[in-house]
């Protein structure tokens, strides 16, 4: 049988435009590119950048259906003296075998030339070892209407799009002036920052175009303002407040009339962006309103009540299966928990040898823990008595049991990591999982050197970030575009980490 000869490896050629391509004085309403072959567009909303952007957006032709040319109709008023920039990305496949032509452009000026200076530079994450693809950058001509809220309500004088896995742009045919410079994920693609679903990074200071320089932008997620949703009733004495921002130092007072002996708790869900508020007494009302408190922040807020059931007290163990000798065993409730009488607790080996514990409650997230002396290899049942444990309603505990071991050492590896070049401290290294979860983390101060041993580890592949933790809170800090605060520095350390059971790896990270 005939094999119909080699496979079309050729992407289309462009032939002609009309207008020209680098067309000047433009005024036409239509653009005709036409090709050698049947072409196709392949993902045009994504791939196709119109640049400075056109509101409302060019009409593109053929979507969905093969021709031999592409049509633009323009609908937009275009600017006077300006260059435009239409580029295809690598949209432009052949019919056949979909070869792409690749990053063609179409450039015209409604004035007398064609701009043609530019702007280089690369983006990167703040927070994740991947880039997103398709990250938009974005420059506003600073004239006499710029102002910082312009990334909410303007769109951008200039456009270009990350091109490759390296995560490198450049914005081309531009024309002198002075230009604020920002990186955004635009999920929405109407080119205006929408905090809630985009991450947005920024250079520092405005840049002056013609320039050289190779400008590094780092992307992140801002940390929503607080602001409080109407409360939902779940059960008798128990209420939800969804929530947006960080809920640490919200305070919910009762602006009902209720009585003297009133009491509430509030605690933060694990899972959901969502306060849970218990109260008591139950009063036979119609709606409650309560004042919502968060630093700068105040709201008021109402909810209908109606007799519901009661919840009953259910206990839960976080901590199961298998225990590190350095892990403290951890306990969490359905309802708020008040006390823990350590006379009904005990803690024993396999030998039957009763253990000492220590114990301390973390209130936001109603969970008690306990930390005792563990050995590898070894056996462990923590009993809770009836009355060990005794929530906010009074209720108590039935007999519960758990039962735990700890590993052999010799199932397990050791991480020495030696870091060189840390410019500054407290510095903040996270051992993580492929999806970016952190599985161990050390702090050093700078007296604590710059060795970080990680012990008890699980043989597998990990991945290592350090912070610089500027603060000094702990933890990471995004940033945020109006207070023009970049985001807590991280470095990954370029390669994956394999652990192996019994066996100690020794790296050094030498910082740039």
């Amino acid at each position: 049988m005939p094999q119909g000869g080699d496979i079309d490896t050729i992407p289309p050629t462009f032939v002609n435009a009309y207008p020209e391509n680098f067309s000047t004085n433009f005024k036409a309403e239509e653009i005709r590119i036409n090709f050698n072959e049947y072409i196709k567009l392949d993902n045009p909303q994504r791939q196709i950048i119109v640049s400075p952007p056109m509101d409302p957006k060019p009409e593109i032709y053929p979507m969905g259906s093969a021709s031999k040319d592409v049509r633009i109709k323009i609908i937009d008023t275009l600017l006077e003296n300006t260059t435009y920039t239409i580029n295809f990305g690598n949209s432009i496949v052949d019919n056949t075998e979909g070869n792409p032509l690749p990053f063609f452009k179409y450039i015209f000026s409604t004035g007398s030339y064609v701009d043609s200076l530019s702007v280089q530079g690369s983006i990167k994450d703040a927070f994740n070892r991947k880039t997103d693809e398709f990250i938009s950058v974005m420059l506003y001509e600073v004239d006499s209407t710029y102002n910082d809220s312009v990334v909410f309500n303007k769109m951008p004088t200039y456009i270009s799009y990350t091109q490759d896995t390296l995560n490198t742009f450049s914005v081309e045919n531009m024309k002198e002036g002075t230009y604020r410079i920002v990186a955004m994920l635009d999920k929405n693609q109407n080119y205006k920052f929408d905090p809630r679903s985009d991450k947005i990074g920024f250079v520092d200071s405005l840049i002056e175009v013609p320039s050289d320089e190779n400008y590094k932008i780092n992307i992140f997620k801002e940390i929503l303002d607080f602001e409080i949703q109407r409360p939902k009733q779940l059960a008798k004495h128990h209420l939800i407040f969804g929530y947006k921002g960080i809920p640490d130092s919200t305070k919910i007072s009762l602006l009902s009339e209720h009585p003297s002996e009133f009491d509430y708790r509030i605690i933060k869900d694990s899972k959901k962006d969502t306060l849970h508020y218990w109260y008591k007494p139950f009063m036979e009302v119609d709606s409650l309103v309560f004042k919502v408190d968060n630093q700068k922040y105040t709201d008021t807020v109402y909810t209908k009540i109606k007799d519901m059931l009661t919840d009953s007290l259910e206990v839960n163990a976080v901590t199961k299966g298998t225990i590190n000798v350095n892990e403290k065993f951890k306990l969490t409730a359905n309802l708020p928990l008040e006390k823990l009488d350590t006379a009904f607790v005990k803690i024993m080996n396999k030998d039957s040898i009763f253990i000492p514990f220590k114990h301390d409650y973390q209130s936001f997230e109603n969970t008690y823990r306990f930390d005792f002396e563990k050995e590898e290899k070894q056996a462990y049942q923590i009993q809770l008595f009836p009355g060990a444990l005794t929530d906010f309603y009074e209720h108590t505990n039935d007999t519960l049991s758990y039962n735990l071991r700890t590993p052999n050492f010799a199932d397990l590896g050791v991480l020495n990591m030696k870091i060189e070049n840390i410019k500054s401290y407290p510095v903040i290294v996270q051992l993580t999982n492929n999806k970016d979860e952190v599985y161990k983390e050390i702090i050093h101060q700078e007296e604590d050197g710059n060795l970080f041993t990680f012990n008890y580890i699980n043989p597998g592949s990990y991945f290592m970030r350090i912070i610089y933790d500027e603060n000094e809170n702990g933890k990471w800090d995004t940033g945020s575009y109006l207070n023009q605060k970049q985001a807590e520095e991280i470095i990954y350390f370029p390669k994956e980490i394999e652990v192996r059971a019994n066996w100690d790896v020794v790296e050094t990270f030498r910082l740039k």
